[in-house]
């Protein structure tokens, strides 16, 4: 039956186990002398960028250098400017990201202290009686009654002669990284959602502006079939129908009105603030941030030190790399060196003099020589985990370029959207026009003025909703690059 395991290796060597006791301390020297560490080496993996992006470069996208950290300086919009800079400071979600990393700083520096020595102080005072009858009395004429005065230190070094230590602060010292670019990735989603939230309201606004200027017109339209029909001119059907477009037209506006709310209301939330804190700064209309002419977009090799949940994944997998090295280490014996020193005395008066003093010193050797497998399965646990953080790694990386990709696409074809229904909308205007001046002159029925009018109120709506995608579409894309942290 075996007691130790199988297989004891001391940084390569494969000592017996008779002479593994009598070889402790030379291997120790050795190993303080070598920095002999335990457990796998972590190399970054390499990464296969694609050469160029799958999406056609269109809509203003090229491979210029990838926008800085202040991208929505591009949308030239000082209300925009401002939220962004309220939420980064204000957000409570972003606070708790930057407690974790002061956790995260504060848990590295314990583990990095048990690298040194320790030196514990204390002093006590007792009184003490002693039993006359216990197993072994006292002589006669000796007191029973003692005082007992103590003072000193105590020290202790455990030697980190195999690493394992030195593995759990490297383990630490990337989970700080990873806290750090957890923050990063965080403050890229606020603000994006920041931008996303802010479009979105002045979308709303310019679509209740819209449905004014329709139901103006509408009104309008009304009049004239009530005027035709008092007149004689025309039938109640019409009048009918010109009344129920301009109901269904008023109908839109509680729509929008609310939409604009929730926006607000969101934004309020995103800055750590009440949902109408921000109602009045933002009641009075302003037009939808635009997109710039050129947006650049960099390599797709750039991409993976620009987005922070990649880099995140990575320092995650180095963390886990330099754990399998601490569970492996608690295969080897651990030494220590020990020490106490101090002054002892049953009276006062002689308790700081020489008599009185005391030390211990020494070295000590711990090993697990049986624990039932524990360890190894410790060992097995934490490579797992590694393999649990390179698939996170990878999938890390395709969910980037699938990002990059998507919302490239998606902000290229919807520009092209937007031209055709720019032209659809100065159609329809034109549309309307001759359609009512036709109608007022008898010369085309009233249908006619009805189709037009609400093929324009259509037109008009559908186009402002892709002013607000292609802006929210850029956004998405700067999310998807990665940018915004760096300021």
């Amino acid at each position: 039956m075996k007691l130790f395991p199988s297989a004891i290796r001391f940084c390569g060597h494969r000592p017996s186990l008779q002479l593994a006791f009598a070889r402790a301390i030379p291997f120790l020297l050795a190993g303080l002398l070598a920095g002999c560490v335990v457990g796998p080496d972590y190399h970054p993996p390499k990464a296969a960028a694609p050469a160029q992006w799958a999406s056609p470069q269109e809509g203003g996208a090229t491979n210029l250098s990838a926008a800085g950290g202040a991208w929505w300086k591009s949308f030239h919009d000082a209300e925009l400017d401002s939220l962004l800079v309220r939420a980064a400071q204000s957000n409570l979600n972003l606070r708790a990201a930057v407690a974790r990393v002061r956790e995260a700083r504060a848990t590295a520096r314990m583990v990095s202290a048990d690298l040194y020595p320790s030196l514990d102080t204390s002093a006590y005072y007792e009184r003490n009686r002693f039993s006359a009858n216990g197993v072994f009395p006292f002589p006669p004429g000796v007191p029973l009654d003692a005082n007992v005065y103590q003072a000193g230190f105590d020290a202790a070094w455990e030697l980190d002669v195999f690493g394992g230590t030195r593995r759990a602060s490297q383990a630490a010292r990337a989970d700080v990284e990873a806290a750090e670019f957890g923050r990063r990735d965080l403050l890229v989603t606020v603000l994006a959602e920041v931008a996303r939230n802010y479009v979105q309201a002045r979308s709303f606004q310019r679509r209740l502006a819209v449905a004014g200027e329709n139901i103006t017109a509408q009104e309008q339209i009304l009049e004239l079939t009530r005027d035709r029909f008092a007149k004689g001119l025309t039938g109640d059907l019409d009048v009918e129908e010109a009344d129920a477009l301009l109901a269904s037209t008023r109908a839109q506006s509680p729509v929008f009105e609310s939409g604009f709310r929730d926006a607000v209301y969101h934004l309020g939330l995103l800055l750590g603030q009440p949902p109408g804190a921000l109602l009045e700064e933002l009641t009075n209309a302003a037009p939808i941030p635009a997109a710039p002419p050129e947006v650049p977009v960099g390599l797709p090799s750039d991409l993976l030190q620009r987005r922070p949940d990649v880099q995140r994944a990575e320092r995650q997998l180095a963390a886990a790399t330099a754990r399998v090295g601490a569970a492996t280490a608690d295969l080897y014996p651990k030494f220590s060196l020990t020490g106490d020193a101090g002054l002892q005395s049953i009276s006062a008066g002689d308790w700081i003099s020489g008599g009185s003093r005391f030390w211990t010193a020494g070295p000590t050797v711990q090993w697990r020589i049986f624990d039932a497998g524990r360890i190894r399965a410790g060992i097995r646990v934490q490579n797992a985990r590694v393999d649990q953080a390179l698939a996170g790694y990878e999938q890390s990386m395709l969910a980037a370029f699938t990002d990059v990709e998507t919302a490239l696409t998606a902000y290229a074809k919807e520009q092209t959207r937007r031209q055709s229904l720019a032209r659809a909308a100065e159609a329809n205007q034109r549309a309307v026009a001759l359609a009512r001046d036709l109608y007022q002159h008898g010369l085309a029925d009233f249908l006619r003025v009805l189709e037009s009018q609400r093929s324009l109120y259509l037109s008009q709506d559908a186009l402002i909703e892709s002013d607000r995608a292609v802006s929210s579409d850029l956004i998405a894309l700067y999310k998807a690059l990665g940018g915004g942290w760096e300021q």
